[in-house]
């Protein structure tokens, strides 16, 4: 029997001809199962109302043809209800860019830096308040000045010249470091929660240009610029998480995928709705670790032995799969893959009431327990959110992510290997090593378990891991009931 073998994907995201240890990207657009553009346009009634079930079912089968990807995320993370009509769609994106603009603005007029195409890689600010004079901050404020000299020893200011001679670069400094004229620009800043975001701006600066760096479109000065212009405004947005490393993984894509910055800035603000959690942060704890307390019990439930072996090993806390939750696999996917890995899950987890839940949370919440079922036809959830409903998954069960089950369902792969071979945490480190580089501050235990399963990088199917993680929750919720 004749099978299409589909066409590569790869040539929609072009890598740098010098990256040649990049992995080749698995997903293929085969006919029939990869949701088209022409099927797309199909799924929408005369007046755009969006038949999702025909539509989630589809990405499902074969994922989502990269022309089409951004306007679809934008159903799949709830920024659109599937039943609005197109003209109710524009309304709402128009008040969505204007109320960007106006968040924009309001960082701009704090940090002149946002919006001028630019972006920094310096700290501007200490943690007191006080404006830093850099030199390299004022280079790249200013980078048609040419290289800045060194302050002289009396540490004036005024010191400050790029190799033109021109001091008015002092000026220019100060006034990024604080956002208002020289004449105050050098006073101390007293508001707490701006201290908090400018300390961020460097760091999101030095994410920024290593964030998929292997891709030509990351080439372009502009293109960093706006992924940094969209974290930093993103960091002021959400000031009770503000920024953390790993979020320049997830918003990376949205820029690569929709044209407006506006509209990049508001489908990654839906996305860190389902994944906030995970980033927030207190002197002792991080918030992925409930993911992992989650992980724990998961394994505990469908594979006790592991379980007890990991725990025997020193791996019990599920260290090694911070990363893994923290940015959605995207290190251990190529870069097309791990956007197929996104758009299956999100479409397996589909909630119908996501829209709402976002814009008008009372309304869900005045819903009758055990109705959520009958308010909308089945057909319109996600697979993994209709076995929640049909297996009858306790509240707590339900608010698993697929995510959590995908982790699972690796281990579960590797569980022979590991039962029969690893006798040490070193020995799990060698058989299945995971990771060669850890984007957080972590402790030195921790940096030994993100090792575990590192020949999994580039080697994992998409497709398989999600069919596995169904599985895996499908038999999770039947022991579960059981106890």
């Amino acid at each position: 029997m004749w099978r299409d073998p589909g066409i590569p994907t790869d040539s929609f995201y072009q890598v740098r001809p010098e990256c040649t240890d990049v992995p080749k990207t698995k997903f293929k657009i085969k006919a029939g199962k990869t949701l088209s553009v022409r099927k797309w346009q199909a799924a929408f009634s005369p007046e755009g109302y969006l038949d999702i079930g025909r539509t989630l079912s589809r990405i499902h089968r074969g994922g989502v043809h990269p022309t089409i990807r951004g306007e679809v995320w934008e159903f799949l993370l709830g920024c659109f209800d599937s039943k609005s009509t197109s003209a109710e769609r524009e309304e709402i994106r128009q008040s969505r860019r204007a109320q960007y603009a106006v968040l924009k603005e309001e960082c701009r007029q704090l940090f002149p830096i946002v919006g001028s195409g630019r972006y920094i890689t310096a700290p501007t600010i200490t943690e007191d308040g006080v404006p830093i004079q850099d030199p390299l901050v004022l280079l790249e404020a200013n980078p048609d000045k040419g290289p800045v000299s060194l302050p002289q020893e009396n540490g004036n200011s005024e010191t400050f010249k790029s190799a033109s001679g021109n001091s008015s670069d002092v000026d220019a400094l100060n006034c990024v470091n604080t956002g208002t004229t020289h004449s105050s620009a050098i006073a101390k800043e007293e508001d707490k929660q701006v201290i908090q975001w400018k300390l961020t701006l460097h760091q999101i600066g030095l994410d920024v240009v290593r964030t998929d760096r292997t891709l030509v479109f990351y080439e372009k000065q502009e293109n960093l610029s706006k992924l940094w212009d969209i974290l930093a405004v993103y960091a002021w947005f959400d000031k009770d998480v503000g920024y953390c490393q790993g979020m320049s993984d997830l918003c990376s894509p949205m820029i690569i995928l929709l044209d407006d910055e506006a509209d990049a800035f508001w489908c990654f603000e839906h996305l860190m709705r389902k994944l906030r959690g995970n980033f927030r942060c207190t002197e002792t704890s991080v918030g992925v670790e409930t993911q992992l307390c989650n992980l724990a019990s998961i394994t505990q439930v469908i594979d006790p032995k592991l379980h007890q072996h990991l725990e025997t090993l020193g791996g019990g806390d599920y260290l090694f799969a911070f990363r893994m939750l923290m940015v959605l696999f995207r290190r251990e996917f190529s870069f097309g893959d791990s956007l197929y890995l996104w758009e299956m899950m999100w479409a397996l987890e589909y909630d119908p009431d996501l829209f709402s839940l976002y814009e008008d949370p009372e309304s869900v919440n005045e819903k009758v327990d055990g109705s959520k079922g009958k308010a909308k036809s089945i057909r319109q959830y996600g697979k993994y959110e209709r076995e929640n409903l049909t297996l009858g998954a306790k509240s707590a069960e339900a608010q698993l992510p697929i995510s959590v089950f995908l982790v699972a369902s690796v281990l579960k792969d590797k569980s022979a290997k590991l039962l029969t071979e690893a006798r040490g945490l070193d020995d799990v480190v060698k058989l299945c090593s995971f990771s060669r580089y850890s984007p957080l501050s972590l402790s030195l235990s921790l940096s030994l378990s993100l090792q575990i399963l590192n020949d999994i990088t580039g080697n994992l199917d998409a497709r398989k891991a999600c069919t596995g993680a169904m599985k895996l929750h499908k038999k999770y919720l039947k022991k579960a009931k059981k106890t």
